[in-house]
Order: structure tokens, then sequence, then C-alpha cells
């Protein structure tokens, strides 16, 4: 089997001095440094608070590593991988991460190509040779073994992957089609090559390596298990990062936890950044930001929040930590200025980026601008979640409407017209409201894992019937002696069909209650065009 050209993998000209180095220096692995101090790495790891309470906080760390006692080992970047849209991501990485090899190198540190089963390809390569004939070293533990999940040390991952975690659909016919490392990454005369763990310690050994860099595929796979990856270096006592923003996972969002692929690699990286490593990003080595996918759109929320009476400023956020971050959304919480009640600081900024509105405000009359931004973003057909006392957001009772400043703004047919409801007054507060399905909606997808019967609403039932004629009733709260009354329904608003969800629950308690909560999760994941996990 033939092998690409050198030049077409490293720098044109360097192969007979990349020999020379090899014949006269053997020793000599850290090549092309030069003077420059510390590598300055940002740290990121994930710290249990005391007591293993399951509560885990962000700590980030300056890590001061001398580029010489540096390695990169680059895993798995083959040309070519039996998924279709993993080829594909490697592809649109590699450039990145072959501009973080190249300043690196030009700090001194080793590179490490560790492309797994292609080393056929690379057999007379003077890189592949430094490998082979690096003077054995005496290795604390086992060197050339897989690395499996320790279950000593680590929890199972957060994801599925047992399908092979293939995401495109069909997945693709699984097999072993690579041949060598993606040529996009340039393989310099001082670098190293190999798939074999004993080998890359011996080279790391022989060099004075003390510090490694890992990056490329798949995080939750060979990043981990391979020999020469990290596990494996933690046990070799090596210092290890992983360099998270040039990783990807091998996981299917049509799995547990039914998040995007993305999401999915964001939670394969805190299990690493908690129980093996530290993770940085090629940011540290080259700057400017760093590097994202394409495809990686991560939908943004928005939480307008203004209300005196049930505390979503307390619940929606906590329930945005507990259930929207790690599943990729993006939240921002606005809420109202608490010295001037009709202002929301920030909303019209926070609005131009937004995919989802989530709207929990009663009876306040916002500055124009602010309102007109509201008005902005359904008119564009961008999506809105209506709670509780949103059906009367913006329309004043009749002695504050007298005093409005000029200034403020209100938006008195806001139900009828945007969420498609006719709020008239409420119940008294005490009966809890029975919730069941209205008429043919029970298999509708925002229902997902709502366990009707054990849902319940906790605060006074809101009068909201009839509702407009093209809404769509998915639910019905009833309390004893009164009619049933809508309490949760999905229309399309304006010229641009925005989505909108409403539900007149979101009482502290509700909140609470899992079936309240799964319901607000489906409406926000539907609103974003998001995957809804499936019925437990």
């Amino acid at each position: 089997m033939s092998h690409p050209k050198f030049t077409s993998r490293r720098l044109p000209g360097l192969m007979l001095a990349g020999l020379l180095l090899w014949l006269v220096a053997p020793g000599l692995l850290t090549g092309l440094a030069v003077p420059g101090g510390d590598l300055v790495l940002h740290g990121r790891s994930r710290v249990e608070s005391a007591g293993q309470t399951g509560q885990w906080s962000v700590v980030e760390k300056d890590l001061r590593w001398a580029p010489k006692q540096t390695a990169i080992v680059v895993c798995d970047m083959w040309d070519r991988h039996w998924c279709k849209g993993a080829t594909e991501r490697v592809a649109e990485m590699a450039p990145r991460m072959n501009e973080v090899l190249k300043a690196a190198r030009t700090r001194g540190v080793l590179i490490v190509h560790a492309p797994s089963e292609t080393m056929k390809n690379y057999a007379d390569y003077p890189q592949r040779k430094r490998a082979e004939q690096a003077p054995q070293a005496t290795a604390p533990t086992s060197v050339n073994q897989w690395k499996s999940l320790n279950q000593a040390k680590e929890p199972p991952l957060p994801i599925d992957d047992s399908d092979g975690g293939c995401d495109d659909q069909p997945q693709c016919a699984q097999g072993m089609p690579w041949r060598s490392e993606i040529a996009t990454l340039e393989i310099a005369p001082a670098d190293v090559i190999s798939d074999n763990g004993a080998e890359v310690y011996n080279v790391l050994q022989q060099a004075g390596i003390e510090n490694v860099i890992v990056m490329g595929v798949h995080a939750n796979m060979c990043v981990l298990g391979r020999p020469f990856s990290i596990r494996a270096m933690v046990g070799l006592g090596k210092h290890v990062v992983l360099m998270r923003d040039l990783t990807d996972t091998m996981y299917n969002s049509r799995r547990r936890p039914y998040v995007s692929h993305f999401a999915g690699t964001d939670l394969v990286v805190e299990h690493i950044e908690k129980y093996w490593c530290p993770s940085i990003t090629s940011a540290d080595l080259v700057g400017g930001e760093p590097f994202h996918f394409q495809a990686d759109r991560r939908p943004s929320v928005v939480m307008m929040i203004g209300e005196d009476e049930y505390h979503t400023w307390e619940t929606l956020p906590a329930f945005a930590k507990k259930e929207l971050g790690w599943r990729g959304l993006n939240v921002t919480v606005v809420q109202e200025d608490k010295t001037a009640k009709n202002d929301f600081p920030g909303l019209v900024e926070a609005l131009r980026g937004a995919d989802v509105l989530v709207l929990s405000v009663r009876r306040r009359s916002p500055p124009r601008k602010e309102l007109d931004a509201v008005r902005a973003y359904l008119a564009a057909g961008r999506p809105l979640v209506g709670i509780r006392t949103a059906c009367h957001a913006f329309a004043l009772g009749a002695g504050d409407r007298r005093n409005r400043p000029a200034t403020l703004a209100e938006w008195p047919e806001f139900d009828p017209e945007v969420l498609g409801g006719n709020y008239h007054g409420h119940y008294g507060a005490g009966p809890v409201a029975k919730i069941v399905a209205a008429p043919g909606s029970a298999e509708d997808s925002i229902l997902t894992g709502v366990k009707l019967e054990q849902f319940v609403g906790h605060g006074s039932l809101y009068r909201c019937g009839p509702l407009k004629a093209d809404a769509k009733p998915l639910l019905f709260g009833a309390i004893a002696g009164e009619p049933a009354e809508p309490v949760a329904w999905t229309r399309a608003f304006g010229p641009k069909q925005a989505r909108i969800f409403y539900t007149s629950l979101g009482h502290p308690d509700d909140f609470a209650d899992p079936q309240f909560r799964r319901l607000l999760l489906n409406a926000i994941l539907w609103a974003a065009g998001q995957p809804l996990p499936p019925a437990e």
C-alpha cells in the first residue's frame, strides 16, 4: 500500500534535514524550539463540594508548563472515519489544530501523531522510526492496553454510546476505513509517529516530558481509552490536560441523555474535568476565540421576569440551571429593575440573538423601546413560552393606566392577540386543580413524559376560556363545582407563524412538581426546535 508523499504532510524541503537531525542527534526530540518562557494554559476543572454532595463547581487555574517538558498527543485524527459526520467534523477541526501544532512547535513542544491502526503507512518515516528506536523506559503501569472505564475512579459516562455513536440518519455502517492521519495536519521533522503506548512512553521519558496535552477524537472513546491518551497518561504520572475545543464525541443525539451532539461532547468534557484532568482551549496557544463547529448553534433562551407574586425570579433561573444549561441551551435571565419595575435592563440587546423568549411578567408597562423589541421579536416569527401571569403581562390596571408616563407602553391585547387566550380572572386560592389532557391532545409531543395521573395545579385556577379558534388546547384543569378551564395550549402567531406555548400554571409549588417541570422543559425544547427526551 502506498503512502502520501512526505511533501504533502510536512514543511517542504525539510525531510532531509529531519533525517540528519535523527542521525546526528537522536536524543534531541524537541526540535524547533525558540525562546519564549513557559506556556500559560488556562486550566478548567470541576471540583465536588465537601461531603460528595453531587454539587460540582468550576475551578479555573493557570498552569505554567515549560515547553521542552511538554508534548501534544494528537489522537486518531484519521483521514476517514466509518461515520460520515465524524469524518466531516475531523476535517473541519483539522485546520485549527494544525495552527496549534505549528505554534506549539515554535515554542519547543514535542508533537506526537497517534493515528491508530495506520502505522504501516508510516513505516519509512523517520518520525516513525524515532518512536520505534527510542530507548526502552520502565513504566509504572501497563502501557499497551486499552484503558477502559475505571469504576474505582469514575462513574459511567454521561452519554449512551452503545450504538457506536453515529449521529447521522440513517446511521453509517461501521468499519475501519482509515489509512492515515488527515493530510491537513503537517508532520514536521522533529515530530513523532506512534500508536503504541510503550513507544510513546519511551519517547516522553527520553525527552524529559512531564506534561501532556491531548487533542483529537473521540473524547468518549479513544481520547480516554487509548494507551497513549488520558487515562493512560494520568496513570503514568504525567500532568495531563484535554484541549476541549479540539475534540469531538461519537454520540447519537437520539440516545440518552437526548441532547444535541455538541452538548453530548460538553458532557463528556465535564466528565473528564471531574474525574481525570483539566481542560484548556486552543486559544491558549494561538489566541483568538476557541474553535467552534459551524453546526454547533446553541439555542439562546431569554427569560423575561417581572412579577411580585409567584417568585419566578427564583424558580425560573433555578429551573434553567437544572434543566437547560447542560442540554446545550444558552440562557439569559432579564429581570425587572427593582427600583423601576417597568424597566427590563438589557432586554433589547438580549432579544436580538434570542431563539426562545420565556415570559413571566405581570402588569408591567415597559419603556416603549423594550416593548417594541418584544413586538419585533414575535413579528420575526420567533417563539414564545409564557407562564402564569404572562396572559396579563403588559395590561395595566385602571389606576396604573391613568398614571402611566408617556415614555412607557402597554399591550393590553397581548393575551388574545399573541397567546390566543381569554384571561378574565381566577378562582380562589386553595383547591388544587386536577389536570387532564384536552380531547385529542394526549399524543402531542409537548406532553411526552408528563404523567397526567400524577399532575395537579397548585395555584388558583385561571379563567382562560374560550380560546381563539386557532389555539390548540393541550391540558385542562378542573376544581370541584366549576367548569374545566384550559391551562396549557399552543398556537401559531402572525404571518411568520411564531410558535407560541402558554400555561396558566407556574405557582412555586408547581415548580416542585416533576410533571410541571417536564411540561415546561418540553415546551421550551419544542419552541427551540430541539428534540424532546422520550418518556421514561
